[in-house]
């Protein structure tokens, strides 16, 4: 009998779950939506997202779409679930695109108030951006965020992020500066 050529698997379908010591990144799921809706609707934990609370059937549709999205598909965002590593309930959310160029990913994370303030964005940007060097051509990975953002601030640079730029904007109908972060593709 002869022997049946396999097609090599594509790399960006192996990606997730990824676990650190206390988080997992994972796929969204409709099961999600209670917590998901819980820190999207959190005043304080949205005041500085790109995102805005939605309504339950929006969320829902969002969370389904994101169970099966592809991830890492060129010019498309997808969002990933940051979940306690024991009990997998869903405490945050990472967003990545990958510029059309592949030179670049841009990253975007969401962790609900309660879960703040441990370490647990930072293990969870440390790993998408592993995840994003291992599996995509990138040769960085870069972060915007409010100047006023002190937290996240911290986080970039904590992560191994540098400063490239200041940037006066406009973000929801006020004047505000943004800091842009880059990390590298480590060198061989």
């Amino acid at each position: 009998m002869p022997a049946v050529a396999s097609r090599p698997l594509d790399p960006r379908k192996l990606l997730l779950p990824r676990t650190t010591q206390r988080i997992a990144l994972r796929r969204l799921s409709v099961a999600d939506l209670p917590a998901f809706q819980a820190y999207r609707h959190d005043p304080a934990v949205g005041l500085y997202q790109g995102w805005s609370a939605q309504p339950d059937d929006d969320a829902l549709a969002f969370l389904n779409e994101m169970a099966t999205a592809q991830l890492l598909v060129p010019g498309a965002w997808c969002q990933i679930g940051i979940a306690d590593k024991e009990s997998n309930a869903l405490i945050g959310d990472i967003g990545i695109c990958v510029a059309l160029d592949e030179r670049t990913a841009e990253i975007g994370f969401t962790l609900s108030a309660a879960s703040q303030g441990k370490g647990l964005a930072s293990e969870a940007v440390i790993e998408v951006i592993a995840l994003l060097f291992e599996r995509t051509p990138i040769g960085g990975a870069v972060a915007i965020t409010d100047s006023r953002n002190l937290p996240a601030l911290r986080l970039l640079v904590n992560v191994g992020m540098r400063q490239t730029a200041v940037v006066s904007t406009t973000f929801r109908g006020e004047p505000c500066t943004e800091h842009e972060f880059e990390i590298r593709r480590p060198a061989d």
